[in-house]
């Protein structure tokens, strides 16, 4: 399994909120930031952050996702 922030991107698109307004109103890392936007895992500190910054649920922002294995 992997993660993925796709919903995250979307949702932020849709609230009118850019990555940059959201790492400095959460004082989030530029190093996590980074790691979202590459598919990586965060501490869920971070992501209970932005669940409470964007009014929503940690399913609203993030998804497991199936790795087919070869």
């Amino acid at each position: 399994m992997r993660i993925s922030y796709k919903k995250l991107w979307i949702l932020l698109i849709e609230k009118d909120i850019s990555p940059a307004t959201l790492r400095k109103d959460l004082n989030i890392a530029t190093g996590t930031m980074t790691k979202m936007r590459k598919n990586e895992e965060v501490a869920l500190s971070v992501l209970l952050r932005i669940c409470d910054y964007l009014d929503c649920n940690i399913g609203d922002i993030c998804d497991a996702v199936r790795q087919e294995e070869y």
